[in-house]
């Protein structure tokens, strides 16, 4: 199967922070625990098993069977869950938002970068088991960033007012949806199944983390993914001591704050993500999520009327800890805390905000996760790829920004040379000698030299210009081609796993897409992965 890779540093797409991070730099090594490879795994597992309680394992695993209960869970996952129980058993997780219909095709890159993260853990260490985890985002409550998907270039949305986290959003209003889909899926094989995936999630399950849950469930059951929704009262318990701990010492903001100017400081190409506040935790109840604050030596929750003294929310911590809700300061530490976790795996955003939570977690007495960053990945089709044959693009050169793409291109197939580069150059070492003569003879003439230099030079590139514009008229049928490539596969000029749904792969490929994406994702290898998808996989 054809493939490439391609540097994150060069597609132009990767912070700073984050490519600094795949180098190993120096100076970003106080703000994680280990660096992923196989070789360090090995301490991470002797650091994780000799911290996680048996007790919490116990109650995750009953946890799980329990939501399992009503989902067609394969053989593979309720061995995983089971797997738990054993002191030699360990995650991989990555974390998602409740997108609708699974949102950007990223999302499937999560998973099968867990999944096949545990595959090279089980070959490398075979005494120990190795559990794919997927960690729904059921407690998140901005509606507007999950209830759409993009689809052929268009924006199929749900339109509904919202409040409270959004696991437990309803479902009612989606057949609506289903029929605006149906329409644009038109008819097939592929069309049907994915009408029907999206019947059953959505109109058979009573609310948003149910449905998500069957999906995923879906999509990588044949794979052992675990999945879990942590708003949950039995994992919540396990969590009392850290929440209390919150309320009372403001350890995380505190620790995040001074994490935060230590990143700072190191580079000012390095941005902070996340502000953690004085409290970060929510309130969630029936269409509610609203932040804790504590004023006027009291606890209270914002837009409502409800208070306690610290004895009473202390007493409503032990009674109702599940409405208590980690905000995304917390919810790793949370993740940590009930999962027997060796690595998380996300994007670069995500990535960047854990490099702010390691100070806390010490302070918490947690043991801090390795950091992996997710596969990433351009899928082209084998008509597109034909096509960039066809025109000698190379894959390098789609990363490229559209101008630039373009006026490259233009550069390579004019059959003059548009580039004054070595002009430019000529006339600086010719300046260069004139600096030296107004020096010798009146040093008032320097400035006039340079001023007649920057003129010289905008003029060469403003012909530079004009001489580029007139050749892409002249080859605007090529030019034209190349654009509607790039704009396929970098659509809205972002990166394709960034918009498009995977619906939109699904129905040219079927069931032979998910696999084709399992046998070529290398979760550890750190490229950008370019994968010509093929029809009979």
């Amino acid at each position: 199967m054809p493939t490439d890779c391609i540097p994150f540093k060069d597609t132009g797409y990767f912070s700073t922070l984050i490519t600094d991070y795949l180098s190993e730099k120096e100076e970003l090594k106080p703000f994680y625990n280990r660096f992923p490879n196989l070789k360090n795994f090995k301490f991470q597992i002797e650091e994780k098993k000799a911290s996680f309680p048996l007790q919490n394992r116990k109650v995750l695993a009953e946890t799980l069977i329990e939501q399992y209960q009503s989902f067609d869970a394969s053989l593979q996952t309720l061995n995983n869950i089971e797997a738990l129980r054993k002191d030699n058993t360990f995650t991989v997780t990555t974390g998602h938002q409740l997108n609708l219909f699974t949102g950007p095709l990223y999302f499937l890159y999560k998973i099968i970068s867990t999944i096949n993260l545990t595959k090279n853990l089980k070959a490398t260490y075979p005494e120990y088991n190795f559990v794919p985890v997927y960690w729904m985002a059921t407690e998140d409550h901005d509606f507007e960033e999950i209830n759409y998907f993009n689809f052929n270039g268009k924006k199929i949305r749900w339109n509904k007012n919202a409040s409270g986290a959004v696991g437990e959003l309803s479902t009612e209003g989606l057949q609506d949806v289903l029929e605006v889909f149906s329409q644009e899926l038109g008819l097939g094989n592929n069309a049907n199944t994915l009408k029907q995936w999206f019947e059953k999630a959505y109109l058979k399950h009573s609310n948003l983390a149910e449905a998500t849950l069957f999906l995923a469930n879906q999509l990588f059951k044949d794979y052992g993914l675990v999945i879990v929704d942590a708003n949950h009262k039995k994992l919540k318990q396990l969590f009392v001591p850290y929440i209390q701990k919150e309320l009372v010492e403001q350890t995380s903001f505190n620790k995040v704050m001074q994490t935060n100017a230590e990143i700072e400081k190191t580079s000012e190409n390095y941005k902070i993500q996340v502000n953690p506040r004085e409290i970060n935790l929510f309130y969630i109840g029936e269409n509610l999520r609203e932040r804790i604050v504590f004023e006027d030596e009291r606890y209270s929750v914002l837009n409502t009327n409800i208070k306690w003294t610290t004895p009473e929310i202390k007493e409503e911590i032990k009674n109702h800890p599940e409405r208590f809700s980690p905000n995304v300061i917390l919810r790793p530490l949370y993740q940590e805390v009930i999962l027997p976790n060796l690595c998380y795996i996300g994007g670069g955003g995500e990535l960047a905000y854990w490099f702010q939570l390691k100070e806390n977690f010490k302070a918490n007495n947690v043991v801090f996760p390795m950091l992996l960053l997710r596969n990433s990945v351009l899928l082209k089709t084998e008509r597109q790829a034909k096509k960039l044959d066809k025109l000698n693009i190379n894959n390098a050169s789609l990363f490229l920004k559209r101008d630039t793409f373009i006026n490259k291109r233009v550069r390579e197939i004019s059959n003059i040379d548009i580039d004054f580069a070595p002009q430019i150059k000529h006339l600086k070492q010719q300046f260069e000698d004139l600096y030296a003569f107004a020096e010798q003879t009146d040093k008032s003439f320097i400035g006039a030299v340079d001023a007649q230099r920057r003129k010289q030079i905008k003029g060469l590139q403003h012909l530079e210009k004009r001489l580029l514009t007139a050749q892409k008229r002249k080859l605007k049928d090529h030019v034209e081609r190349i654009t509607d490539l790039q704009n396929q596969l970098f659509p809205n000029q972002s990166l394709q796993e960034r918009s498009v749904n995977f619906s939109q792969f699904y129905l040219e490929y079927g069931d032979s897409l998910i696999p084709q994406l399992i046998n070529n994702l290398e979760p550890l290898k750190s490229e950008f992965l370019v994968l010509q998808l093929q029809d009979n996989a």
